[in-house]
């Protein structure tokens, strides 16, 4: 028996999940532990990942997760993954992207040949319309780039390794960069965005991340029990971003626009601005509170709210709307016809 032979037969032993000690390998190929230790070393170098236990009752064994029973998978079912498939591709930016990939060419390795063809080149059949931009919240438009990538790929490995993930987290707003050490929980796209879910260890509180504004994500070797109260499902509907615009009023600046009840209800239907606060303020107008003072999400607001809106602060704010507004006056006219 040749080396080869001799590390294909080590690796179909070790993958029954129990440690198979040195020696019994050495008497089961009729080598000496030496050449065991040699062939295990081989394994780990093609990137096999042998687990060794250290100890009178040690030895090896294949890392947990490492081969999967095999699946067969009708024609039909081949299909409606491959379609899954390009409507998740059609976000632009997807985790583990590399293994989908390869989990795609092994679905298709599955098929007849015949449907090869057909199913190779899925984008002829299966089409995926993309999110258009949301102009109004110009904000939540972002192009993918490899640090993106890497953040999504790196916040999924450490939820599946159980591990936690450092990053530094960059705040438009602030124009800052804030390092975070986070136990990843879960991961969720909304309008063509994908977030990151995970209690951060400093502040002990679960905050959601833009997966874009994430810059150098590593796992580090600190294992965490993972939550298992905790559903991603918990986030959706908005729920992640009315929680965390309750913490950003405690801490950023906060911006007031008095609105008729037609503009409420109007703006309570909005992804976003549904979830600031609306608190009554008499006469029938209604006072929105906003957690951010930042001109190019407040100013917008205000002008396609229109007649009836007033930006109540802050000043500056004010002051700069109604330079704007003077200036519109004088270029329209205020005399009648």
């Amino acid at each position: 028996m040749n080396p080869i032979e001799r590390a294909l037969g080590i690796l179909l032993l070790l993958t029954g999940g129990k440690i198979v000690p040195a020696t019994v390998l050495a008497e089961r190929f009729q080598v000496s532990l030496r050449t065991i230790y040699r062939d295990i070393d081989r394994l780990i170098a093609l990137g096999v990942p042998v687990d060794a236990e250290r100890g009178a009752e040690g030895g090896y064994r294949l890392a947990q997760g490492y081969l999967q029973p095999p699946v067969a998978l009708t024609r039909n079912e081949t299909a409606a993954l491959l379609a899954a498939m390009a409507l998740v591709r059609s976000s632009r930016t997807v985790p583990l992207a590399d293994d989908l990939a390869s989990a795609e060419k092994k679905l298709l390795a599955t098929l007849p040949r015949n449907l090869h063809g057909l199913l190779k080149e899925a984008d002829r059949i299966v089409g995926i319309e993309p999110i258009p931009p949301d102009i109004f919240h110009s904000g939540t438009k972002a192009e993918p780039t490899e640090d993106w990538q890497r953040a999504l790929d790196g916040f999924m490995s450490g939820i599946l390794d159980g591990k936690r993930v450092r990053f530094d987290h960059f705040n438009p707003v602030r124009d800052t960069v804030k390092s975070h050490d986070v136990e990843p929980f879960g991961v969720m796209f909304d309008r063509d965005l994908w977030y990151l879910a995970g209690r951060c260890v400093d502040s002990n509180l679960l905050k959601v991340y833009r997966a874009d504004r994430v810059r150098d994500l590593e796992i580090s070797g600190l294992f965490f029990r993972p939550d298992k109260e905790f559903s991603i499902q918990s986030l959706l509907g908005g729920a992640w971003l009315s929680q965390a615009m309750r913490r950003w009023e405690q801490e950023e600046q906060i911006a007031e626009i008095l609105i008729t009840a037609r503009q409420a209800k109007k703006l309570s239907a909005d992804w976003y601005y549904r979830h600031a606060v609306f608190t009554p303020a008499g006469d029938g107008k209604i006072l929105i509170s906003i957690p951010s003072t930042e001109r190019a999400r407040i100013l917008p607001l205000v002008r396609w709210l229109g007649p009836g809106a007033e930006l109540q602060g802050p000043d500056n704010l004010r002051q700069e709307l109604a330079v704007e507004l003077r200036e519109l006056a004088e270029l329209y006219g205020t005399e009648a016809p």
